[in-house]
């Protein structure tokens, strides 16, 4: 135990724990401090936990924005050693504070107030963690600087006249109160009388999973052809455990396979006062219902990996507080977030989030309730499944990184603009992009994060998978990529048929389908010239076979490219004929350019009036390809007005989909038109003053990653050619889409799975993770490493010894 890391640590002490961080070009600059007064592990408790997932979600999203601080709450029976066990991404105890102390309480604040790196302080409170020190805890919120955020962990209805002036006085003290429910906002509003500008919501944090095979999981845990359920958290009898044993034998006597879990050691606190007596009450109760063959007490403060694990596998989460005033639960949420359907008392939390078929609400301690809710579930797989995905869809926003995205919102806005947001760019992270590919090629569509096999195949979704991933190998020289590119570049050759046109759609059985009959498949096309030209621009680094095969079926494919319409077809044929123009020069390429380009050229020409610089009489999808792809065009032909065109039609598009410090791409619910005329649905329009034309207001929701994605590309290749510092600027925001700086503040890019989500609608995010998103993130992400952090030029290996070295591994 560890008394000397106190409150009076001297300033030398201090100035070990620095706040500076090293810039790219190796200049200092030091970053505000957020001191969090909380408890922490290796303390057991949940606060203790939650705090320590809040902290560790802020420090990866925003390390490059503020340094998290610490100051540990103990008190004379919590006391602990905090030396050990933290990692790289979490940052150590700087302060402890002892409640049991009174004038610790004084000597913090002011050591607080003397300290011009803290910016801000947050507190977790629990009634308990200062038990008897309500008033040394409020004087220390009066001296206090610095702006102040009080998190309530608990919200109780129908104060008397002391406890509602105690949380008057502690509200009155902070600039913002963060609470977990709507429900314990309106208590507070309405009971107590404080402010609602002064109330933020932030949900509990739940953590991103993995999804695994359910069936996997119980034969690892020796629990196959069990139908489990399951409970956790550290026990007392608050959690009124024995409410499912009493239920468990009318369960049983229709389920007589039921297995019911309860996961986790009794509470430190409880031990202290009362040893194990509600745990020896619960299995006394065991042998004396004749469960034994039903139950298993698993005594452990499990590690999360294993816990997630447990939760996956279980096919009914049982949560049955006796609590009605218990606002919130971790235990509950991070069930929920792994797919399981709850049954749950109706404590304001469940009300909540349980609502519209996304769990079922049950009495206080009323097994039969509880029973009749088992049995009614365990009947039915399909309700099972369907209350199960209504109840993580409804948990998305409450992931660990959207919950930092809204903590570290409140703090810039409490800052007094010492805080600027800055989101952290992730790891690379190619695990879901090796699990969407098969031998054969990429599949199209994946249900979460787990691949759809019967969506089949597309040549779009192989084109761009072979693009990011010779992209990927030219910034990593990673071998393990020629395998990949191959696979796609294979499945390239499959599609091309002999004329040279390709086929873009292929089932799960390799058979080309009917929907290639229906569709128009020029866009396919353009972007299957688009990837081989741009593998072949890749001849020095990759394997020589490879390249040769890509000039075979892309000099074919070029035979007909005239015959394709679609104006974006064209704009992605031309960008593909310049990365093969610029690796193999040829006056063809430079004939073949100016046809299609004088296409776009005079589109341009008919659409362009006053304002409205595009090709067209609307903005729809992948907008960014249209100037980029006349860009191209003047860097093999040299034809300035080709260069002029690209830039108007280019910066007036930026202006369409940029709004201050965020983007805001085309949505797919509504395009934006130049002229009423044009709706293709029923909206809001409102009339441009400087133009005269009324065009469609911005649509929320609908937004495409494949959007975001070609825009950041676009702006690459026009900031290589205009050198306007704007574009890398637009480029970075453009980025922080995917992390979070969305209109749902939300994460598009799922950092465990390395999947992107499919898309932002207006109140929700679509959690299926398929090819094309996936795809669009990765390349935006390795465009984003090349223009915006530079690291040091790793070596990539010699292209003739790869060419001789795998040409067995990829024939």
């Amino acid at each position: 135990m560890i008394n000397s890391m106190n409150i009076l640590q001297t300033g030398r002490q201090q100035s070990i724990i620095s706040s500076l961080e090293t810039t790219a070009n190796g200049i200092e600059k030091k970053l505000p401090e957020i001191l969090f007064i909380t408890s922490f592990p290796p303390r057991e408790c949940g606060i203790a936990t939650y705090s320590q997932d809040l902290v560790t979600a802020l420090t990866k999203k925003f390390n490059q924005t503020f340094k998290i601080r610490l100051c540990a709450l103990e008190s004379e029976n919590e006391m602990h050693n905090y030396t050990e066990g933290f990692t790289s991404d979490q940052p150590k105890i700087k302060y402890i504070l002892n409640t049991d102390q009174p004038n610790a309480f004084i000597r913090m604040a002011r050591i607080i107030n003397r300290n011009d790196d803290i910016k801000m302080v947050l507190v977790q409170h629990e009634f308990g963690f200062f038990e008897n020190r309500e008033v040394d805890f409020k004087q220390f919120l009066n001296i206090l600087t610095k702006p102040v955020v009080i998190v309530f962990h608990t919200v109780l209805p129908h104060p008397d006249d002391t406890l509602k002036m105690n949380v008057q006085q502690i509200s009155s003290s902070a600039g913002s109160i963060i609470v977990m429910t709507n429900s314990s906002a309106e208590i507070l509003i309405n009971d107590y009388g404080v402010s609602r500008k002064k109330i933020t919501v932030i949900q509990h944090g739940t953590h991103l999973v993995i999804h695994s095979d359910q069936d996997e999981l119980k034969r690892k845990y020796n629990l196959t052809g069990k139908k489990v359920l399951s409970t956790f958290g550290l026990l007392s009898s608050g959690k009124s455990i024995e409410t499912s044993l009493n239920a468990l034998p009318m369960i049983i006597k229709e389920n007589p396979d039921v297995m019911f879990l309860v996961i986790g050691k009794t509470h430190p606190t409880v031990v202290l006062h009362e040893g194990e007596k509600y745990r020896k009450m619960l299995e006394e109760k065991v042998e004396e219902l004749q469960i034994k063959n039903h139950v298993k007490f698993i005594n452990q403060f499990l590690p999360l990996p294993i816990l997630l694990e447990y939760l996956q596998l279980t096919d009914i989460y049982l949560f049955t507080s006796k609590d009605p005033n218990q606002a919130v639960s971790g235990t509950f949420s991070y069930a929920i977030s792994c797919g399981c359907p709850i049954v749950s008392t109706a404590i304001p939390h469940a009300r909540e989030v349980l609502k519209n078929d996304a769990g079922m609400i049950i009495g206080f301690e009323d097994p039969q309730q509880l029973a009749d809710a088992v049995n009614k579930l365990l009947d039915d797989e399909q309700l099972r499944k369907n209350i199960g995905s209504n109840g993580l869809h409804r948990m998305a926003s409450t992931a660990w990184e959207n919950t930092a995205i809204a903590h570290a919102r409140l703090f810039e806005k409490n800052s007094a603009e010492q805080i600027s947001l800055e989101y952290t760019i992730p790891e690379i992270n190619l695990e879901h992009i090796k699990k969407l590919t098969t031998d054969f090629g990429m599949i199209q569509f994946s249900k979460i994060n787990q691949p759809d096999l019967n969506s089949g195949y597309t040549l779009d979704d192989n084109a761009r998978a072979m693009i990011s991933m010779c992209l990927h190998y030219e910034t990593t020289g990673d071998i393990n990529d020629l395998l990949l590119i191959n696979t796609y570049l294979n499945f390239i050759e499959f599609c091309i048929q002999p004329n040279g046109r390709f086929l873009n759609y292929v089932n799960d059985r390799e058979l080309f389908t009917i929907q290639n009959n229906e569709s128009n498949l020029d866009d396919a096309n353009g972007r299957a010239v688009w990837a081989l030209g741009f593998l072949i621009s890749n001849k020095k680094i990759l394997p020589k076979t490879m390249v040769e095969t890509a000039i075979r079926l892309l000099d074919l494919s070029l035979n007909h490219i005239e015959m394709i319409h679609s104006t974006r077809a064209i704009a992605f044929a031309i960008k593909g004929i310049s990365y093969y123009h610029n690796a193999i020069p040829s006056a063809s390429n430079i004939v073949l350019t100016e046809k299609l380009a004088n296409r776009l050229e005079r589109m341009y020409a008919h659409e362009c009036e006053g304002h409205w610089k595009w090709f067209e009489t609307y903005l729809t999808y992948g907008n960014s390809i249209l100037p980029e792809g006349m860009l191209c065009a003047y860097l093999i032909t040299k034809n300035n007005r080709y260069k002029e065109i690209a830039k108007a039609s280019f910066d007036f598009l930026l202006l369409k989909i940029f709004q201050k410090n965020s983007i805001h791409v085309i949505s797919n619910k509504g395009w934006l038109h130049k002229s009423g005329s044009w709706s293709i649905e029923e909206g809001i329009w409102k009339t441009d003053p400087a133009t005269g034309y009324r065009t469609k207001a911005i649509v929320l929701g609908g937004e495409q990653p494949i959007d975001v994605a070609y825009t950041i590309l676009a702006m690459a290749q026009f900031y290589k050619v205009f050198e306007e510092e704007t574009y890398l600027e637009k480029m970075k925001i453009a980025f922080s889409w995917f992390l979070g700086n969305n209109h749902l503040h939300q994460i598009i890019y799922n950092p465990r799975t390395g999947g992107c989500y499919d898309g932002l609608e207006e109140h929700n995010v679509n959690l299926n993770q398929g090819a094309e998103s996936t795809i669009s993130y990765l390349m935006a992400r390795l465009t984003v490493e090349k223009y915006l952090y530079r690291k040091q030029n790793k070596e990539i290996p010699d292209a003739h010894f790869l060419a001789s070295g795998n040409q067995m591994q990829l024939a």
